[in-house]
């Protein structure tokens, strides 16, 4: 099993920054990508940042492109997530994903996510 943990979230006022990090444990062998979904309330679950673990490719959500950073750890087993410029519309829950994406799996989806951290909340004030 993969276990995630997420840490880092927080209240901050409008074009403040955050950064989240996500700590990977167990199995994570067979996992070769890992990523960021949000959540806010009332909407569904949207994907946002996304890393290959080897080649270092990453996938930005457009509403994110410019003001976030998906960056890996030396030991590969941590993941984070730096959130510039932060918007009130960037408020909700951020989850950690792990999974084995094919080239196939788009990534802003949840296709190839097989372990979920239980999610660190971000809340962005006017």
């Amino acid at each position: 099993q993969v276990q995630l943990v997420e840490s880092g979230g927080g209240s901050v006022q409008a074009g403040g920054s955050l950064r989240l990090s996500c700590a990977a444990s167990g199995d994570t062998g067979k996992s070769n990508y890992m990523g960021w979904f949000r959540q806010a309330q009332g909407k569904e679950r949207e994907g946002v940042a996304g890393i290959y673990s080897g080649g270092g490719r990453t996938y930005y959500a457009d509403s994110v492109k410019g003001r976030f950073t998906i960056s890996q750890g030396n030991a590969k087993n941590t993941v984070y997530l730096q959130m510039n410029n932060l918007k009130p519309e960037d408020t909700g829950m951020y989850y950690c994903a792990a999974g084995i994406r094919a080239p196939w799996h788009p990534p802003g989806r949840e296709d190839w996510v097989g372990h979920w951290g239980q999610g660190t909340q971000v809340t962005v004030s006017s």
